[in-house]
């Protein structure tokens, strides 16, 4: 039975995706308007704060776990020890409108609000809070949440 439904599933995924040939004729253009690239990041104009992720005896933590900034600071996450380790950012746990902000700020995601896992040792991930709305950004290590592994940075 899972045999068969599993057969049956992935040939309606690949008639799906099959799509329709076109002639050679019939080529497909895109308009400058379609060819728009992403909003750039605002630039960062402020200080740099540093904060290390570490495991210390058997406690994995950010160092500061609590941090106070100004829109426009950038924050630089260093892996000391006990990597990997990443940021991510609790969406409903950040100002309202803020997400947008601080996507932009945060380069090559995993997944919306979620830097790069860094294993090696001495990497750094820098979010830029360019732009970013006064209030609290709660933040996790996602490898070590379960671990406790949390902190927050107040945007004055």
């Amino acid at each position: 039975m899972r045999a068969t439904s599993l057969v049956a599933g992935l040939a309606i995924v690949v008639a799906a995706c099959g799509g329709e040939k076109k002639a050679p004729d019939q080529a497909t253009t895109t308009t400058s308007e379609q060819q728009q690239a992403p909003a750039a990041a605002p630039a960062a104009t402020g200080a740099t704060h540093d904060v290390n992720m570490e495991l210390q005896g058997s406690t994995y933590k950010f160092d500061p776990a609590e941090l106070t900034i100004k829109s426009g600071d950038v924050v630089q996450f260093h892996n000391k020890s006990g990597g990997p380790h990443n940021v991510s950012f609790w969406s409903d746990s950040i100002p309202k409108g803020a997400a947008d902000k601080l996507t932009a700020g945060m380069p090559d995601q995993m997944a919306p609000l979620q830097g790069p896992l860094l294993a090696q040792q001495d990497a750094v991930y820098k979010v830029s809070f360019a732009g970013a709305s006064p209030g609290v950004y709660k933040f996790y290590c996602l490898p070590h949440l379960a671990l406790k592994m949390h902190g927050q940075i107040t945007v004055q």
